[in-house]
């Protein structure tokens, strides 16, 4: 079945119900998909947990998500930057819950998640307070910790470019967490930069297959719209 093409943002997000857990595409701002996030905020979800890479930057995306108060958690690899006032801010205040996994962790668990794996044991964390409470196990005469999926009620992330059918490629870094986000979720919603139609990608250099993807938001026809 294709995925839903659409010109509007905030029928995009439509249904995206409070207390969902959201996965965010994105590497800083690369790949960010602050469209979608915009209309996520004008929407009025709340008390959303979100995972990504890391917690906002500057006062755009997903730091504009955070500054509307619409986030009761965070699950990243790097909460805390020179540009991530707005999360800090509300750490500090005790507004906003943190859980932080090293990156690795973070794609691995949300990779687990779309495979159907149960849990994986990971070396990463042993002995440091991201352990305590987990299950370790010794394997070889090495220390491992038991690592839990992380998946999504939804996805938001963003792609170079999309076909009729949803499928996806990425240009570069933007690329980061999209294609596992994608996978991991039961609802995968794609700002992408423009939409071709089908056969227009070569299959060898499709990142994302189109059976991941339920809505492809086209920003062509956004920006078109807007002009």
């Amino acid at each position: 079945m294709s995925p839903r093409v659409v010109s509007d943002p905030d029928e995009a997000v439509a249904g995206i119900e409070d207390s969902s857990t959201v996965l965010v595409g994105g590497f800083g701002m690369a790949g960010m998909p602050v469209t979608l996030i915009d209309a996520l905020i004008r929407s009025g979800a709340s008390d959303l947990t979100v995972v990504s890479n890391n917690a906002g930057n500057g006062d755009t995306g997903l730091a504009a998500l955070l500054a509307a108060g619409r986030v009761r958690k965070v699950i990243c690899s790097f909460p805390r930057q020179s540009d991530s006032w707005v999360f800090d801010r509300l750490y500090r205040e005790g507004q906003v819950e943190l859980e932080v996994v090293p990156q690795g962790n973070l794609a691995e668990r949300m990779r687990a998640a779309g495979a159907g794996i149960g849990a994986f044991f990971c070396p990463t964390g042993v002995g440091t307070p991201l352990a305590e409470g987990k299950e370790t196990r010794e394997f070889n005469g090495r220390i491992y910790v038991l690592e839990l999926p992380i998946s999504g009620d939804v996805a938001l992330i963003a792609a170079h470019t999309g076909d009729r059918m949803g499928n996806l490629t990425y240009r570069k870094t933007a690329r980061n967490f999209g294609p596992v986000m994608a996978t991991a979720a039961r609802r995968t919603i794609v700002e992408v930069g423009r939409v071709v139609e089908i056969g227009a990608i070569d299959p060898e250099v499709v990142v994302t297959p189109g059976i991941y993807t339920d809505t492809l938001l086209d920003l062509a026809a956004v920006r078109k719209g807007g002009s």
